[in-house]
Order: C-alpha cells, then structure tokens, then sequence
C-alpha cells in the first residue's frame, strides 16, 4: 500500500491505518500500570472491532503463557446476564457512547457492582463518566467509520497490562511500531489483490485470536463483499460443500501441518483461490510479513488491512462512505 498516492492518501481510512504505527510507539506504559484490577476473573466486554481482537488476542495470550487471570468475552447485553459479583469488568468502546456498554455499566451497579473499567478514545462519554476507572486511549478520534488505529491500541493497552501482571516480556512499542507501518506499506502481492478484489465471497480461516475475525468485518466495511471466519480447519469440515470456484479463503498464519488439507480440499476439490498471510512462505500464494514472536498479530492484522484497502480502491469503492455501516453500532441516547 503506497500510502503517499492520493489515490491511497485521500481516505481517512487509509491515513488512519497508516497513523496506527505512530499511535503504538506513543503508548504510555507507565499510565496502563495505574490500573487496578480486583479479581482475576476478568471480563472483557465490547461491541464489534472493540471486542472482537483486543479481547480475543488477549485470552490467546493468557493460554499460551498461562495467565493467573481466568479471562472470556462476551457482549454487552449478554455479560449482563450474568454472575460477575467475582469479577473485573471491562467496557471497551471507542466513541465511549456505545449502548450496551452504557447498560451493561448501569445494571451492575443497580446490583451493587462497583469497580468496572472503561477503555475509551474519547473523554467525556457516558462510559467514561459512568465507569469506576477510565483509560483514555491515545488515539484520537477516528474519522472513517472502520476502525483500525482504535482496535490496534486496545488490544495492547490489555496485552501490557496483562504482561505486566503475570511479569511478561513487553513489546519493543517503537520497534514494533515500525513493523506495522513497514507491513502496511509493503507491496501486496498483485495475485492476492486480484483474489480478494474478484471474490463474490471471502473467508477468513486462522487461529481464534481475532486477527482473522476482525479482517472478517472489514471485508464487510471495507469492500463491500460478504465474508466469513471459519475458525481453525472449519474450512475443510463441511463448508466447502457449499463453497464455489469465484469465491476466495485467506489463511492467516496458517500452521504447516494443515496446509495439505486445504490444498487437497479447498484449491484441488472446490477450484477456489486460497492465499495467505504469513511470516513464511507457504503453498499458496502469500504476502510475507515479519515475524515478531507474540506480537505478530498485530502485523498480521495491519496486512490484512493493506490487502483489503488494495482490494476496495481496486474496485473503485469510496472507503469512506458505506451506505448502511455507522461509526457507532448502536450508540446511547438516553
């Protein structure tokens, strides 16, 4: 993604996703260690791309470094059905405005529950007001209706606080800063553009991290395409009997053991396109990313958005514009 063409540069959402490398190397670490967590059961609640990766790619890392916290995800509507009396609450929304944030905030403490904690881009929003503690993330405000840079600084504001607790390594914020812009800047591979842009449906498959599920949704938002996340080997247990030769599967750090099987399967059986993102190369055509051990999602994700900003001023489609998608899913009013 050449983001010094007009072509590129004159979407706020392409700026944007290019304004995230600048935004993780700002990061204060020391402001994300005042925050206090009472319980180690930990509930990470949000709307859309304020849950899907920033909570997701913090429960992968809590299982592979076995993580005193027990932590989940869940909605903001259904978490309020539940017994969280023994439990850290966190309400992530990036306008600080979204709805089921705000309820689920006010119906635990009709119960008595204190002690919930917001993570929000703007100040002065319900949620911020209304929580019992507030990080402020430094982002700013975004302009296009996608979010990128927001979704990119939560999930590391809880991928350090988390380290921090259980004593792990921490990001190099500036080298890894300079990687997501490096991995945004690269060229995509024309082959790959072709295979998204010409798609009448993409499917993401990769590990439940949230690297794959929110590319997912940006298909929807960015492209205009309909797409699925087909968690793990769910591509090759039953789907492709529904698949079609015009439609398109990106793997997302796939792990070399299964890359038969979707050879076998998805390319030779279906005739679909399957392509890759990777820190390595694979059978399929792939865009090569660097590898950065357990920070490499982010990299991931920020060539997923190169991939898919290619795809969607491939087809001519105003980035900024979406006919039905709002900023805020369902914002509160009352």
């Amino acid at each position: 993604m050449d983001i010094k063409q007009e072509k590129n540069s004159k979407y706020h959402l392409i700026r944007e996703m290019a304004e995230t490398a600048s935004v993780v190397k700002r990061i204060a670490v020391e402001k994300i260690r005042d925050i206090t967590i009472p319980y180690n059961r930990v509930l990470l609640s949000g709307e859309g791309s304020s849950r899907i990766f920033p909570a997701k790619n913090t429960i992968y890392q809590a299982w592979k470094h076995h993580y005193k916290e027990v932590i989940y995800t869940e909605g903001g509507m259904q978490a309020s059905e539940y017994d969280l009396t023994d439990t850290t609450v966190f309400v992530a929304s990036n306008s600080g405005k979204t709805a089921e944030g705000v309820l689920l905030i006010r119906r635990l403490k009709a119960k008595g529950k204190s002690g919930t904690i917001g993570v929000v881009a703007n100040s002065d929003t319900p949620i911020m007001q209304e929580a019992g503690q507030a990080y402020i993330l430094q982002c700013g405000k975004e302009l296009a209706v996608a979010a990128t840079k927001s979704v990119m600084e939560q999930a590391l504001f809880y991928d350090i606080l988390f380290r921090i607790r259980n004593e792990k390594r921490l990001p190099d914020l500036l080298k890894l800063g300079s990687l997501i812009g490096e991995t945004f800047a690269a060229s995509c591979p024309e082959e790959i553009i072709r295979a998204v842009a010409g798609a009448h449906v993409v499917y993401f498959a990769g590990r439940n991290n949230g690297v794959a599920e929110e590319l997912t949704l940006k298909t929807n938002e960015i492209t205009r395409k309909k797409s699925d996340y087909l968690e793990g080997t769910y591509a090759v247990h039953g789907i492709e009997e529904v698949m079609n030769p015009d439609e398109t599967v990106v793997l997302i750090e796939p792990f070399p053991e299964e890359e038969e099987k979707f050879m076998r399967v998805l390319v030779s059986g279906v005739g679909l396109k399957v392509v890759a993102v990777a820190s390595r190369p694979t059978r399929f055509p792939t865009f090569v990313i660097p590898d950065y051990g357990d920070f490499s999602s982010y990299l991931q994700l920020a060539a997923g958005w190169n991939l898919l900003g290619e795809a969607g001023i491939r087809l001519g489609i105003d980035l900024d514009k979406p006919e039905r998608a709002r900023k805020v899913g369902n914002e509160f009013t009352g």
